[in-house]
């Protein structure tokens, strides 16, 4: 028993003396850090002085310490920013589902602003925004070495004004302008409908209404079809949606699983990690979903997708997501504004970051352009081209159909004609609606 105390004496004296050892240098080097930082902000209280007292015109001290504050966190990654206690009150009605403005989610790409997705049906969508644009002036007024924040508010402005926006877009080769009006923008989370017996869901942005207005809606449209059993599979659709509340995201993931992690979120800190998982309960009680993506689907929405992806819950259709794979946390500083700063990278079930790189569809699909409309097109080669043999006039009848398969048949036929429409419409969604039937009609076989 001796021994052992010994030893563990012996241990403790000896962890003492190396303790003792390496003290003095490890508090000089801190020392040391100290002073670095101390001297840097000497540095910015001598340049914030002769700004003041020497700039050729007078300046505001309120307005120099947020710009100071702002470069700071810009610096740091495009999605780090001050906000003004103007555009957090801003931001905080915006994820409640109602705000004023153009529609378009943004993001800073060397100095411009960067489109990451219009809304739907908002100003900005209906005067053609594509996601990627770069909006290079506002007005005529150059954004070129505004801040994020900065270039905002110069879109902002009067419901009901006119602003005129200059659009460099990939495939155009010169910068053109696009006149939009100003509106409230009210944002339906979720809209939905039925497409045959498959019930679509569009799900626009992640706020307060997402999970609720999704739950609502999937059960009126099952009622609708007259129950879950006449109900054929589910199609998401998060096209074009920018992201939003992570609560939100987790809680989408979760209606449609039964079990297993949804994302986990990590820090630099590895205690502040977290992960989220699904509880027990899906919403379309295991039927087939297909998940429809494309480069606007960022953030929350390639949470969806990639919780369901890797669960092999759904197949995912479209083109390559955004990839924006961190987490900002919105922090309260004194003066009623507010602190957007990344503290987390988000990771997919099956430990992936989609930082930068998106979400990679299990089928890409790419959108097809409308083809325009041939105004000279004689109509009776149109006509010619829609005729089948029963169009002809005296053909004979087909006398091995009975009434009930006649009926089946011309059902067939309008559904081939609603989805030929469809298909021309929206290329993306109809394929979604195609690998939806493929998907039931090979459970119905099983």
């Amino acid at each position: 028993m001796n021994k052992v105390w010994l030893a563990g004496l012996g241990g403790a004296i000896a962890g003492l003396v190396v303790a003792t050892q390496f003290a003095g240098p490890i508090v000089a080097q801190e020392a040391e850090k100290d002073s670095e930082v101390y001297e840097q902000l000497d540095l910015f209280g001598d340049i914030f002085e002769r700004i003041r007292s020497s700039y050729v015109e007078e300046v505001s001290e309120k307005d120099l310490i947020q710009s100071a504050i702002n470069g700071m966190l810009q610096s740091l990654d495009p999605h780090s920013s001050y906000l003004p206690p103007d555009d957090f009150d801003d931001m905080q009605v915006q994820t409640k589902g109602e705000f004023g403005g153009l529609g378009i989610e943004v993001t800073q790409e060397n100095g411009f602003v960067k489109v990451v997705t219009p809304m739907d049906d908002t100003p900005a969508d209906r005067a053609g925004i594509r996601p990627g644009d770069l909006i290079t002036a506002v007005d005529g007024e150059s954004v070129l070495g505004l801040t994020l924040n900065d270039a905002v508010d110069l879109m902002r402005g009067p419901v009901g004004s006119e602003i005129i926006i200059t659009v460099s877009r990939e495939d155009v080769v010169e910068p053109f302008d696009v006149a939009i009006t100003r509106e409230t923008i009210t944002i339906a989370a979720v809209r939905s409908r039925l497409e045959d017996d498959a019930v679509v869901l569009r799900v626009t942005t992640f706020n307060e209404q997402t999970f609720d207005s999704l739950e609502t809606q999937l059960a009126e449209q099952v009622e609708a079809a007259g129950g879950i059993d006449k109900v054929s599979g589910f199609v998401l659709d998060l096209r074009n949606n920018p992201g939003g509340l992570l609560n939100q995201a987790i809680s989408v993931s979760d209606a449609f699983l039964d079990s297993g992690e949804i994302v986990s979120t990590r820090g630099r800190d590895a205690r502040d990690s977290e992960r989220h998982n699904a509880a027990a309960g899906d919403l379309a009680q295991g039927k087939p979903i297909v998940v429809v993506i494309n480069g606007g689907s960022a953030s929350a929405s390639e949470i969806v997708a990639g919780a369901l992806q890797d669960h092999r819950r759904a197949v995912v259709v479209g083109t390559q997501s955004f990839g924006k794979g961190s987490v900002q946390t919105i922090m309260p500083v004194q003066g009623d504004g507010a602190m957007r700063l990344t503290t987390a990278r988000y990771y997919t079930p099956s430990g992936r970051s989609i930082q930068s790189l998106g979400v990679a569809p299990d089928i890409i699909v790419e959108q097809r352009e409308l083809e325009p409309e041939v105004e000279d097109e004689d109509p009776a080669t149109v006509a010619a081209q829609l005729r089948s043999e029963a169009d002809l006039r005296g053909s004979l009848d087909n006398d091995s159909l009975t009434e009930d398969e006649r009926k089946i048949l011309e059902a067939d036929r309008a559904h081939k004609e609603e989805t030929a429409r469809l298909r021309a419409e929206d290329y993306q969604m109809s394929y979604a609606l195609d690998i939806l039937h493929g998907l039931t009609v090979l459970n119905g076989a099983n």
